[in-house]
């Protein structure tokens, strides 16, 4: 295979970086992962992830991991409700005998990381490694990291996320404002803290949409209660709007402005101090983006091709770039390296510019008029 005898870093310990990592093992490639987090055991932010049987659910059948997957996942997670801004329930899935939804079962991001990790040889992942720079050394890269250490690789691949640092040595193509900025809540012992919420979410989702805005929940099963405001701002709103999103309260007072029309009930959702918030405006690359293809670095996941995540495709996205890659580089039909990444990132492009392509869409019609009714019509597979 054209990675025998080369030592391959891969930037970014999510599932997708994760994932590939597995899966090079298991052909005998010599593989680190350079994580920056400071320890396995650092609390994840962000929703549960829902995994699909083509790209999510396939990477981990591959890395013979399914059997872990289905002793970890939550059966319920899934079942969805859609409410209007005054609490009208228009999609009950708890109570309903149909489902609208498509059977994609759901597993919070820290026991999916857990399965992953522990698939792993010892010492693979390197933790506290943020990557800084890197240059090139005759044919290998040398990567800096900002704990002072220094490492080389005959191949990188960068699986460093939507803000990835790795993205610039191999393309200048910049990502492009979708016009909607989220801000992500994490409500820890939401039970106690969002209890009128946390029984309406009743374990599973909530779609919440109206005015040309959305509020999305979710919960995992350490009790934190996830929400996603969704709204249409400027670009820069987030440096100009003078809000201090580490501030809860002045979170709050721009929740009641920019939400007033909704329900007062949602103002629970920053009546405890045990919370976090982070602003997130949605970007995407373009969908026809392209790059020369380097002989030995090369981009998965977010890395790749970030998008808003209204299409749920993101880490499933991630974890297929994986498996296509591990079989690009550890089979025997390419001559070389280049040829390999060459034709992994042809067919990982015209995927994600599809798939890029509905999430555009999606973002758009959830943050429009007539929400509720064009999402329901999708679910039952009409038209919109």
């Amino acid at each position: 295979m054209v990675i025998e005898n080369k030592k391959i870093a891969i930037v970014g310990g999510g599932p997708g970086g994760l994932t590939l990592a597995r899966l090079l093992q298991l052909k005998n490639a010599d593989v680190k992962v350079y994580e920056r987090d400071e320890n396995k055991d650092v609390r994840l932010q962000g929703a549960t992830l829902d995994l699909h049987e083509e790209s999510g659910l396939e990477a981990l059948q591959r890395a013979g991991l399914i059997d872990e997957f289905k002793s970890n996942y939550r059966p319920n997670a899934g079942k969805l409700k859609v409410l209007d801004k005054n609490l009208n329930v228009y999609l009950d899935e708890h109570t309903s005998e149909e489902s609208y939804a498509e059977d994609r079962p759901e597993i919070d991001r820290a026991p999916l990381r857990k399965i992953l990790l522990e698939s792993l040889q010892p010492e693979t992942v390197v933790w506290d490694s943020q990557f800084i720079s890197m240059e090139k050394q005759g044919e290998d890269w040398k990567l800096h990291f900002k704990n002072g250490n220094s490492y080389y690789a005959d191949i990188v691949i960068a699986a460093d996320g939507a803000n990835s640092k790795i993205r610039p040595y191999l393309t200048d193509i910049k990502p492009i404002y979708s016009g909607v900025t989220m801000v992500e809540g994490n409500i820890y012992n939401a039970e106690i803290n969002a209890p009128k919420i946390w029984k309406l979410v009743n374990g599973g989702k909530i779609f919440s949409l109206d005015n040309n805005q959305s509020l999305l929940f979710s919960t995992k099963a350490d009790g934190t209660l996830t929400f996603y405001t969704g709204c249409k701002t400027d670009e820069n709103w987030v440096e100009n709007s003078g809000i201090d999103f580490k501030n809860k309260n002045q979170v709050f007072e721009w929740f009641k402005d920019e939400f007033s029309s909704w329900n007062k009930d949602f103002h629970e959702l920053f009546e405890s101090d045990d919370i976090s918030i982070i602003p997130r405006p949605q970007y995407h690359y373009p969908l026809d983006q392209n790059w020369e293809t380097s002989s030995n670095l090369t981009l998965l996941g977010d890395a790749a091709h970030r998008m808003p995540p209204y299409a749920g495709e993101g880490v499933n996205m991630a974890m297929q770039d994986a498996f296509e890659l591990a079989e690009n580089l550890t089979n025997n039909e390419f001559k070389d390296v280049k040829s390999a990444i060459s034709n992994y990132e042809q067919e990982m492009l015209k995927r994600a510019s599809k798939i890029t392509e509905t999430t555009l869409f999606n973002t758009e019609m959830l943050h429009a008029p007539n929400a509720i009714e064009n999402l329901l019509k999708m679910f039952q597979g009409e038209g919109v």
